[in-house]
């Protein structure tokens, strides 16, 4: 077998290099920064390249002993002339990476669409001797024309014969890849989408309302989410006018931002909820906003598998969302949350309203220990650590077993 590296500290045994398109805050780019950083670095030589001008680039910039690249062509929208720069951009750091490590063997590892489309191209075109894409959710969904859906369907199944392995977070992204002729089930590994677990059991209710200048004895309807979309903010604010109507001293939170705040606020005078409306955008103190919430509603039109959900569960607090991909995989309906059909607002207002009412008999916090299992952030990282050394022997890699 080729030696990968002694794994004794005088070399590590292979060179990582994450891609990803933007890091914006969301899942997917704060699960990629914390996977970078705490890769053994013993083992792992680590790098990281993204599109230029996320919020959670200075974050990057703090890793110690990661090399961070910005690709400026590397953007989320579709720019032929853009995307072809951004391939070779990324086709030579990845060659200058397999120029550098000089015989180690060279792991690529994408996510996000965009990113997972040129990184993978790149990858192959550089000769990486692994590649493996993480589903963070796909770039197709129900909602596109089916042309459009077709076409990322296509370029999904293309770029999956230059994929050595899949990382998905939910059952139900590895179902959907296997109907969809991306993959077979035996080339998906399933992770989940872990965290911090600790704080969340923690937080704070009187903190989170001091923190949204609410007071204790008022409901809360509240939501952690970025503006795109996808979240379908627009849904959220219908919900709490209906809520409203029928609870007048409810109020509504919305934590997060992006490109649809200003629809939001429009749509927000309209419905003459600013007043008993809080937007707070990005914040950190998110174990304490969600315990100041009485509900927490997400209204995703898709998802991969959002962590909020199982961090609201964990935090004691009941959830209504859409039953959308790997939110089905969490919420038990009838037991600790509610799901609805996306765009379903009626619904899902109906579901808040009961749980305001104190009808519905919810227990979010019937399955907390295996929540805290299962989402805990060091055993997503081992799982990587497993899964790289994994794919390095089927190549013919010889990798010292970790200690």
């Amino acid at each position: 077998m080729k030696p990968a590296g002694s794994g004794d500290g005088a070399r590590p045994i292979a060179s990582v290099v994450h891609i990803i398109t933007l890091l914006e805050w969301g899942g997917a780019q704060e699960n990629t920064l914390y996977t970078v950083g705490e890769l053994d670095p013993a083992r792992y030589e680590r790098s990281l390249l993204s599109g230029r001008g996320g919020m959670l680039d200075p974050a990057a910039e703090r890793i110690a002993g990661c090399r961070f690249r910005r690709v400026d062509s590397l953007v989320r929208e579709i720019r032929p002339l853009r995307d072809l720069r951004a391939l070779a951009s990324l086709t030579a750091l990845l060659r200058e990476e397999k120029r550098r490590i000089r015989g180690a063997p060279l792991i690529v590892h994408t996510h996000s669409s965009k990113a997972g489309i040129l990184g993978r191209a790149a990858a192959r075109a550089a000769g990486a001797d692994v590649i493996i894409h993480s589903l963070h959710g796909f770039g197709f969904h129900d909602g596109q024309p089916p042309a459009v859906r077709k076409f990322f369907v296509g370029l999904e199944r293309v770029s999956s014969r230059w994929t050595d392995m899949f990382v998905a977070v939910s059952e139900e992204n590895i179902r959907l890849g296997v109907r969809e002729k991306i993959f077979p089930r035996d080339r998906c590994r399933l992770i989940r989408s872990g965290f911090d677990t600790g704080r969340f059991t923690s937080g704070s209710r009187e903190e989170g309302r001091r923190l949204l200048d609410i007071p204790g004895d008022v409901p809360v309807v509240g939501t952690v989410a970025v503006f795109k979309p996808q979240k379908a903010p627009h849904d959220f604010v219908e919900v709490a006018r209906r809520v409203a109507a029928e609870v007048p001293n409810a109020w509504f939170v919305m934590v997060g931002d992006g490109e649809l705040r200003p629809e939001v606020e429009r749509a927000l005078a309209k419905a003459s909820l600013d007043v008993r409306f809080r937007m707070t955008g990005w914040r950190r103190e998110i174990p304490d906003l969600l315990r100041a919430f009485d509900v927490f509603l997400l209204t995703s039109r898709w998802e991969g598998l959002p962590k909020v959900v199982p961090q609201a569960l964990i935090s004691g607090v009941p959830v209504v969302a859409t039953a959308v991909d790997g939110t089905r995989e969490i919420v038990d309906d009838g037991k600790d949350g509610f799901l609805c059909p996306p765009g379903d607002v009626e619904g899902l207002a109906t579901r808040v309203l009961s749980v305001l009412a104190g009808a519905s008999r919810l227990d979010p916090s019937y399955k907390r220990d295996r929540l805290l299992e299962e989402f805990d952030q060091a055993e997503m990282v081992r799982a990587q650590e497993r899964l790289y050394e994994e794919l390095l022997a089927r190549k013919g890699f010889s990798c010292p077993p970790s200690s």
